[in-house]
């Protein structure tokens, strides 16, 4: 009965496995390098990747389906933090759109509350996607001063030693 709803469930949730290793990844490597606030956007942004990825499931219990836990694709390996946000903005962009298609056909499909759960999932796309935008901007007015800044305060921390 609800086949095409558990379908695009499970696409969602390859989407969002991808984009939990991705966003884990660029965490990893912006950490590395220094960039803490942005190693910080990009762990929070994979936990509420997580977040979602348990939404889906849920309704795909709920609908008696089988939760496909595969990530839609490999991780890219972006270290440059430029193509890094570039990126991770693309990445919501597509997500939202598929999201937004994905509710219309599940209203369609007479599955209100798969509609629902598409809908929400629109709203927190568009606001990390928010959250990109405005590092790139950042980055684009400030240069690698907005990276050399976050790399002098995590070396003041460090610094400082472990009470701080």
């Amino acid at each position: 009965m609800h086949a095409k709803s558990i379908e695009l469930l499970n696409r969602a949730v390859a989407d969002e496995l991808a984009a939990v290793h991705q966003y884990m990844f660029f965490h990893f490597h912006c950490d590395n390098q220094g960039f803490e606030l942005l190693s910080s956007l990009y762990r929070r942004t994979a936990i509420e990747e997580m977040m979602h990825v348990e939404r889906l499931a849920e309704r795909i219990l709920f609908l008696k389906g089988e939760v496909l836990l595969k990530a839609a694709h490999e991780v890219h390996a972006v270290t440059d933090v430029r193509e890094m946000l570039a990126m991770a903005a693309r990445m919501e962009q597509e997500s939202a759109r598929d999201y937004n298609l994905w509710a219309n056909e599940s209203g369609a499909n007479a599955d209100s509350a798969t509609k629902k759960i598409f809908e929400g999932l629109v709203e927190d796309e568009e606001r990390h996607f928010d959250q990109f935008d405005l590092e790139t901007q950042n980055l684009g007015r400030f240069g690698d001063r907005y990276l050399a800044l976050q790399s002098i305060e995590r070396a003041k921390k460090s610094s400082m030693g472990p009470a701080a």
